[in-house]
Formats: structure tokens, C-alpha cells, sequence
């Protein structure tokens, strides 16, 4: 398989001092106001200033690799601490299946359900199995939960992440004007080279699409945690080398997103020419593989926590960015992957 893929660094704050809240008209006293000695509510340092940021309401510092969830990059606009802001849990959306299926644009099919996890069982008998040659090992088409309501569950945790972040689902790359046109995602043009993907792979990859576009979504559930925020659990168990999913977003140009706060942007091309690099940026338009989160590989533990891995194919001719199990993994368990493979670029050393 492929070498680990690093995902595009996000920009780090340019200050030297501490972050300064933007002034308003009720706090005068602000501009004579020292914040040198600002020390961080969590941890009582006022080391690193550049990553202090000072809350727009009660101007407490805090430090924010200490937040939880971690900011990995100084938030545009006003902050507010958990405190002021009074942080809950994300309203859940309310299980109703016609919302559901307009929400996700669920393609009604008259063939039942029984029948179509039936079909993608037959696809895994002839991918998987003992015969596998350990230099290529074919992937495999998850298999989504045979309870409809349970399905509907874990649709609906999506959809109510995607709502708490202002992003709608897509699961597709999408290409939008004054971006990167599709004709840019062209994989001849990396580097080092890119694998192609295999027929049986490619086949594999478009079932997972239909079984999706049908509402058979991957057995998967987003779950809000304190510390991390969003966070995928498996809903059942997925046998190594299955299909996760595949990255989303809109696909721009890097040189675009250079200065890009975001934190999720992606890695899709890497080219000699740095001008015809791509990044996939899933802020507004995404699916499930926005809230897989990456481990902590700065830690000696890190490492063992990771799930699942990161791979880019050729596949038709375009590069595509494919999430998939690296092993074994329980119902229950959390997913995590590698944000930056073999290199150290995006700064982990902070995560949970």
C-alpha cells in the first residue's frame, strides 16, 4: 500500500505577544489595560504567548493547546471561553426519516434493504478470504447495520455535526467556481507518483458510493466528547482493510490556502510544480471523514491508538484521498489516523 499522506499544515499565529481581543465600545479601560502578566486558566503559565488567547468577554487567558477541545490555530473574529459562551452539547437532530433522507438526498429504491446488504456480503466473500496475497491485499466495502432505525441514528449524528459546524453533506469532491477547476485534479501530476487504484478496489469504492446514495451509510456514530469535540466510534465491528470512507471537501489550490485557518484541510496533490498543488477543504462541504480525529504522535502511545490510515489513489485518473481500517477494529472503539504519516509538519503534540 501507499506511504502515509501528511495532511496540509494549518498556519500557526504570527504574533509575538499575546492575543489581544478586539476592543469594544464598553471597555474603555482596555487601551491602558497591561495583559503581560496574563497567565493561563488552565494551567497557570503565561509561557508561549503567542498561543494565549484572552476571552472577548471575561479577558481570562487561556493557552489553546489547553482548550478542549484543542484549537489548533488562533480563531478568527471574537472568542469567547467555554465559561461565556456556555458551551453544551450540540441539540440533536430529530430522528425523523423523511428529514434525514432530505437532508443526505437519499435516492428512494424499491429493492429492499435485506437484498442490497445481502449483495454487499457477496462483494466481500470474493475480496476477502485466506488466498489474499500479502503484497495486494484487496479492499473491502463496509457493511452497513441491518437495523433501518439504527442506520437512522447514526445518519442522524452526522447530520447534527455537520449542522453544529455550518457545513452541509457532500460526498463527492466538489469543485466551485474561483477554485480549482476538475481539470487541476489530475493524478499524473504528483511528485513522487501515486498508486493506482486496482479494478476490484475501484468496483469496491463505487459500491460504497451507492450503498451510501441508498442510505446505507457506514456503521459509524459522531459522537461529542468534551475534550475532543467530534469524534467517530465504529457501530460495529470492521474487519481490517475495510473502507471507511473517502475524504470531502471543495478542492482548491494550496497556494490559496496558505494562509487558511481552518483545520481540517486535507493533502489531495502534491505537485512538482507547488502553483498545481490541491488541498481539500471540508468547512462547507463535507461528510463524515471531517470528524475522524488524529492522534498524538509527538507521545510514545500515540501510535497505538491509530485505527485507521490515510491513502491517496489514482483512481481514473484523478487523485482521490480514501480513510481505511489499518486493523481490526471493535464496536465501540474510537477512530483515529495519522495526520502527518511519516513526517511531523501539523502540529499533534497538543491532542488529547
Amino acid at each position: 500500500m501507499a506511504s502515509l499522506r501528511k495532511r496540509t499544515q494549518a498556519p500557526k499565529p504570527a504574533l509575538d505577544a499575546k492575543i489581544v481581543p478586539k476592543k469594544r465600545p464598553r471597555s474603555k479601560k482596555r487601551k491602558s489595560e497591561d495583559y503581560s502578566d496574563t497567565q493561563c486558566e488552565k494551567c497557570g503559565s503565561g509561557e508561549y504567548p503567542s498561543e494565549l488567547l484572552l476571552c472577548d468577554e471575561c479577558d481570562r487567558g487561556f493557552h489553546l493547546f489547553c482548550l478542549r477541545p484543542v484549537l489548533v490555530a488562533v480563531p478568527r473574529g471574537s472568542w469567547f471561553c467555554p465559561s461565556c459562551s456556555n458551551q453544551q452539547n450540540p441539540p440533536n437532530l430529530t430522528l425523523v426519516q423523511t428529514k434525514i433522507v432530505d437532508f443526505f438526498r437519499i435516492q428512494r429504491s424499491s429493492r429492499p434493504a435485506e437484498k442490497l446488504t445481502q449483495e454487499c456480503k457477496k462483494k466481500r466473500r470474493r475480496t476477502g478470504g485466506l488466498v489474499m496475497s500479502k503484497k495486494r491485499r484487496k479492499l473491502l466495502p463496509f457493511i452497513p447495520t441491518e437495523d433501518s432505525d439504527r442506520r437512522l441514528e447514526q445518519m442522524a449524528s452526522l447530520a447534527t455535526a455537520l449542522n453544529a459546524t455550518g457545513a452541509e453533506f457532500s460526498n463527492e469532491l466538489t469543485y466551485i467556481p474561483g477554485m480549482a477547476p476538475r481539470s487541476a485534479n489530475c493524478a499524473t501530476l504528483e511528485r513522487d507518483g501515486m498508486q493506482v487504484m486496482s479494478k476490484d478496489d475501484t468496483e469496491t469504492l463505487n459500491l460504497c458510493k451507492n450503498m451510501m446514495e441508498r442510505g446505507e451509510c457506514p456503521p459509524l456514530m459522531v459522537v461529542f466528547d468534551p475534550r475532543e469535540g467530534f469524534t467517530v466510534e465504529a457501530d460495529r465491528c470492521i474487519r481490517d482493510l475495510t473502507i471507511i470512507t473517502e475524504y470531502i471537501g471543495d478542492v482548491d489550490f494550496l497556494k490559496n490556502r496558505e494562509h487558511d485557518d481552518g483545520d481540517s484541510m486535507m493533502t489531495l496533490l502534491t505537485a512538482a510544480d507547488i502553483s498545481k498543488s490541491l488541498v481539500i477543504c471540508p468547512d462547507k462541504r463535507s461528510n463524515i471523514a471531517r470528524f475522524i480525529n488524529g492522534i498524538n504522535n509527538h507521545v510514545q502511545g500515540g501510535k497505538k491508538k491509530q485505527n485507521v490510515k490515510c491513502l491517496r489513489f489514482d483512481v481514473n485518473g484523478e487523485c482521490r484521498v480514501l480513510l481505511i481500517a489499518s486493523r481490526d477494529i471493535r464496536k465501540g472503539e474510537r477512530l483515529y489516523y495519522d495526520y502527518n504519516g511519516y513526517e511531523n509538519e501539523y502540529p499533534t503534540e497538543h491532542f488529547v
